[in-house]
């Protein structure tokens, strides 16, 4: 099943990206679901919509062919993160308004923009659910050096993080400066988000940060196992959707969240059968 994957260069190009992605999406999803941002994902991910919708818009009315809807949509999904944490400290007092509001803006600007680039085509269908043969070379060196950024930076600054999505109040008054960390953490969300989109879809990236987390957390014993059972799960979950996704001749980003949806309940299943079998033992 994996022959195809290493004779022909786009299915090689789709593979080392999705395990790029499926590495640095769960590990960076970690931090995302502890910190309660788990929407934040659907939020950029729709931004990133609306710049891949713009680059199309360049390409077809005006042919501008250096920007593409890649690279747009990975500019908007950066300004979308930034625009999200502005609007936080407006609201300091109900921080959560300034994710749906960004939503709601990155949807209106996808359907403009896509009303402006003559509507639904076969390109923006790949953009929407993920595709085997999108990923061009010049996209998997990006990924992989968004995916090097990704593990400097948290490897520099994991006590900080990990400070901060424990107890924020302690991690300020230790001298921690919160709002540069959290700004950098918030971009480097959009950029792993902007990424996995040509493997997942805008539609379904979210999922890839969230569920091989969800799964994580059921069987994991403290923060860093989690982060390592996430990253297994996630990268179980792209191999898996790619492979079938493939062979079946349907778009990965559905056979990747069905993947993970499936560790989740096998999880969940085997930590209720665990604990049964100890309740068992310790009444004997």
């Amino acid at each position: 099943m994996f022959t195809h994957f290493f004779t022909y260069e786009f299915l090689q190009n789709t593979f080392y990206t999705g395990l790029l992605i499926g590495f640095i999406a769960p590990l960076l999803g970690t931090f995302v679901v502890v910190r309660r941002l788990s929407l934040i994902a659907d939020a950029l991910s729709h931004v990133t919509l609306g710049g891949i919708a713009f680059g199309m818009l360049l390409e077809r009315r005006w042919g501008i062919l250096f920007i593409t809807p890649f690279y747009s949509g990975m500019a908007f999904s950066v300004i979308g993160a930034v625009l999200i944490e502005r609007l936080r400290s407006l609201y300091k007092s109900y921080q959560e308004l300034a994710i749906p509001i960004i939503l709601s803006g990155g949807v209106g600007l996808s359907v403009i923009f896509i009303s402006l680039a003559d509507g639904f085509n076969n390109d923006l269908y790949n953009y929407l659910f993920g595709s085997v043969s999108a990923v061009g070379r010049s996209d998997l060196w990006t990924i992989l050096i968004i995916s090097i950024i990704v593990v400097l930076v948290l490897v520099i600054f994991y006590k900080e993080l990990f400070m901060l999505s424990f107890d924020e109040e302690h991690a300020v008054v230790s001298g921690i400066h919160a709002k540069r960390i959290h700004f950098l953490f918030i971009v480097l969300t959009a950029l792993v988000i902007s990424a996995s989109i040509r493997i997942v879809g805008v539609l379904l990236v979210s999922a890839l940060m969230t569920l091989p987390v969800a799964a994580s957390i059921r069987i994991a014993k403290g923060f860093k196992q989690t982060i390592i059972f996430s990253i297994i799960f996630g990268e179980l979950s792209v191999i898996i959707g790619l492979v079938s996704g493939y062979h079946l001749e349907i778009p990965p980003g559905g056979t990747i969240v069905l993947t993970s949806i499936l560790l989740l309940l096998l999880t969940t299943g085997a930590k209720k059968v665990w604990l049964n079998f100890m309740r068992k033992k310790a009444i004997i």
